[in-house]
């Protein structure tokens, strides 16, 4: 059997190089809205599926199969790194992760240990290894940046307010600025690791940092960040920087050494590029549209697709994850829709 050709669309675009068509994935596009992964998901804990890195590849390769994307994402969570360094997190249904012991002084930051990636996480290197063998498009690594892990850790959980986090950041600087010290080294342990084991492109996920104004940005994680991208640019690898609601933090991020710059619904990509943001952008279209009549949807998207291609840089994608609601033939269609459109013709 002749392997398919390797489609490296999605990293040309990254670069802000010419493509044949408009490169697209999803943001969680493994789950439960698969009939695959639910049977998958009844035999096997969340952290059960990346644990057994055969498991974790079918996962992550499904999705690529089944819609025809342009890249996989690594099947893993943000907590993943989390448990091996003295975190104690399970994963809840319906509420997401929650923490038994969170972070509430600067002894407890002192308390977190190291990753080491082949000790503690090596189902994960195991995984990726396998899935560059299988896949013929891009595979994208991913971790939680400082902030947003620093919430769940802080909080104990989900939250929407993050008053927790935020009142550690003003209260204990000294504590906080450790914190991110630690998470930051995490970041970039976990992250070179994933890409040495095969990794041709890596998203940080600030989900939640879009809680902060820009100048609580720039003080508080703009270093950290910083760090981060450019330890991570040493290794000539595409990074994305994705968070919600961070439209007023665009402008911040444009200044980082990052390649991809993620957005949400909430701010057109027209807008991004009024606001001086030169990176290539990957967004944005609301999830909530996959439920709308097909008319809806395809307006919308041609909207965004028009939008995303008036300048080099562009990557189809949704403005956060597929959720459960979503049906697997309204992704697949949607797929074709990108591929095959021509902006303006």
């Amino acid at each position: 059997m002749t392997a398919k050709p390797f489609n490296d669309t999605f990293l040309k675009a990254c670069r802000q190089e010419p493509t044949d068509h408009v490169p697209v994935w999803y943001m969680r596009q493994a789950g439960r809205y698969q009939p695959e992964y639910r049977a998958i998901r009844a035999k096997h804990t969340f952290f059960e599926m990346n644990y057994i890195p055969e498991v974790c590849a079918e996962v992550t390769r499904l999705p690529v199969e089944q819609l025809g994307v342009d890249a996989a994402i690594l099947f893993a969570d943000i907590m993943t790194p989390l448990k091996p360094i003295g975190v104690d997190v399970n994963i809840e249904s319906g509420i997401g992760p929650v923490i038994a012991n969170p972070v509430g002084s600067i002894e407890d930051v002192h308390r977190l240990g190291e990753l080491d990636p082949d000790t503690h996480v090596p189902y994960i290197m195991e995984a990726i290894k396998i899935l560059r063998q299988q896949l013929s498009v891009p595979l994208i690594g991913f971790a939680g940046a400082p902030f947003t892990l620093a919430s769940y850790m802080i909080e104990g959980g989900p939250s929407k307010h993050y008053h927790k986090t935020k009142a550690f950041m003003y209260t204990q600087p000294a504590a906080w600025e450790k914190l991110m010290e630690k998470l930051g080294t995490l970041t970039i342990t976990y992250l070179q690791a994933q890409i040495a084991a095969g990794a041709q492109a890596v998203q940080v996920f600030d989900s939640w940092v879009g809680a902060l104004n820009d100048e609580d940005y720039r003080t508080f994680i703009a270093p950290v960040m910083n760090r981060i991208l450019l330890s991570l640019r040493e290794t000539g690898v595409p990074t994305i920087y994705f968070g919600v609601g961070c439209g007023h933090l665009l402008e911040e991020w444009n200044k980082l050494p990052v390649d991809v710059v993620g957005l949400d619904w909430r701010t057109s990509i027209t807008k991004a590029r009024e606001l001086g943001v030169t990176k290539t952008l990957q967004g944005n279209l609301d999830p909530t549209l996959l439920l709308a009549p097909w008319e809806k949807l395809e307006a919308k998207a041609k909207e965004i697709l028009d939008e995303g291609t008036k300048q080099p840089g562009y990557i189809f994608n949704l403005g956060h994850g597929v959720f459960p609601d979503a049906r697997v033939e309204t992704l697949q269609k949607l797929t074709r829709f990108i591929h095959s459109y021509r902006p303006n013709a």
